[in-house]
C-alpha cells in the first residue's frame, strides 16, 4: 500500500515576507483582526487566540512587491473561521475598512478574498458541515463558484460586535501558483501522501489535495503560467508554510521518503525544511516534538 498523509495532520504557521512591517501590522490588526503575539526586530508573530502563532511577518529591507500571478509561489493562504456568524462579522468589518473584497460560494464553504499591502492573497472563509458536501461520480468533491449570500452573512452579524479574529481560527488551507502540475502532483501526492480531492487540470488548470477527507488543504494551479519562475529572494510573498504531523513517527516517515527520493532537507530546531519542485518552501514538524 502506498504512503498516505496522516489524517490528523494540520496546517501551522504561514511565514510571509513583507516590505514594511509597520504598514503590514496596521493592516493585519485593524482590518483582518489578528493580535501581535511577539515582535522582535523586523519580525512579528500574529495570533487569534493569544497563544498560537498563525502568521509570521518578516520585513525584507529593500523588498520588491511581487505582482499578482507573476511567479510560482503564494496565490493565497486561507484563514478558517469557526462559524458563519464569525464570517458575517468579518465581512462587515472588511466593508467598513473600505478594502476591495472578492467573494465566492464554493458549496463546501463560503469565502471572502482580500490582499494585504504587499499583494499577498488572503482568503477568509467558513466551512459548511461535511455532511452537506457533495461528490461527483468519480468521488471527487464538488466545489463551485457561485456568488456569496452577502445579505445572509450580514444578517448573521446583526447584534454582534467585531472584536478581531475569534479563538478557534486556524489556517484552513494554502493555495499556490506552481510551474508544473504533473511534477507538483507527484511531489505532494505520491511523495508526501496527500489525496487528490479534485482534479480540475483540464479547463481550469488546478488540482486540490488534502488529508483525512478535507475538501482541500492545498490548492495548486498554473495560473501564473506553465514554467513560472520562483519569486526572487528580494521579493515579497511566502517564506514557508507549515505542515504539522501528529507525532514524531509520522514526521520520521516523511523525512525518510524525502531522503530516499534524493530531495535535500534542512533540519533545524526539531523541524525539517524542504522545497517543492516550484521552489515553494515547506516546514515539516511534529506537534509532539
Amino acid at each position: 500500500m502506498s504512503y498516505r498523509m496522516h489524517a490528523d495532520m494540520t496546517l501551522g504557521k504561514v511565514k510571509l515576507k513583507v516590505s514594511d512591517l509597520r504598514r503590514s501590522l496596521e493592516f493585519y490588526e485593524d482590518v483582518v483582526g489578528f493580535r501581535v503575539l511577539k515582535r522582535e526586530g523586523l519580525t512579528a508573530e500574529l495570533t487569534a487566540d493569544g497563544e498560537n502563532a498563525l502568521v509570521e511577518l518578516q520585513e525584507v529591507p529593500g523588498a520588491v512587491i511581487t505582482p499578482r500571478r507573476s511567479a510560482a509561489g503564494l496565490y493565497h493562504y486561507a484563514i478558517l473561521l469557526p462559524t458563519r456568524k464569525d464570517l458575517g462579522l468579518q465581512l462587515r468589518r472588511l466593508i467598513e475598512s473600505g478594502i476591495r473584497i472578492g467573494q465566492s460560494d464554493h458549496d463546501v464553504s463560503e469565502a471572502l478574498y482580500i490582499t494585504d499591502p504587499d499583494l499577498n492573497g488572503i482568503e477568509i472563509y467558513r466551512d459548511r458541515p461535511r455532511n452537506e458536501w457533495k461528490y461527483d461520480d468519480k468521488d471527487q468533491v464538488v466545489m463551485g463558484g457561485d456568488p456569496i449570500d452577502y445579505d445572509g452573512l450580514l444578517r448573521e452579524a446583526e447584534g454582534g460586535t467585531w472584536t478581531g479574529l475569534p479563538p478557534g481560527t486556524t489556517i484552513g488551507h494554502v493555495h499556490f501558483h506552481v510551474a508544473d502540475l504533473v511534477q507538483s502532483k507527484r511531489f505532494y501526492c505520491e511523495l508526501l501522501g496527500f489525496d487528490l480531492m479534485l482534479d480540475a487540470t483540464n479547463g481550469f488548470g488546478a488540482i486540490f489535495i488534502s488529508a483525512g477527507g478535507y475538501h482541500h488543504h492545498i490548492g495548486l494551479n498554473v495560473w501564473a503560467g506553465e514554467g513560472a519562475s520562483a519569486v526572487p529572494a528580494s521579493g515579497t510573498g511566502l517564506d514557508y508554510f507549515t505542515i504539522d504531523l501528529p507525532d514524531d513517527a509520522e514526521l520520521g516517515k516523511i523525512i525518510n521518503r524525502l531522503t530516499e527520493a534524493g530531495i535535500p532537507v534542512e533540519e533545524k530546531s526539531g523541524a525539517v525544511f524542504v522545497s517543492d519542485p516550484s521552489g515553494i518552501r515547506l516546514k515539516l514538524m511534529s506537534s509532539k516534538s
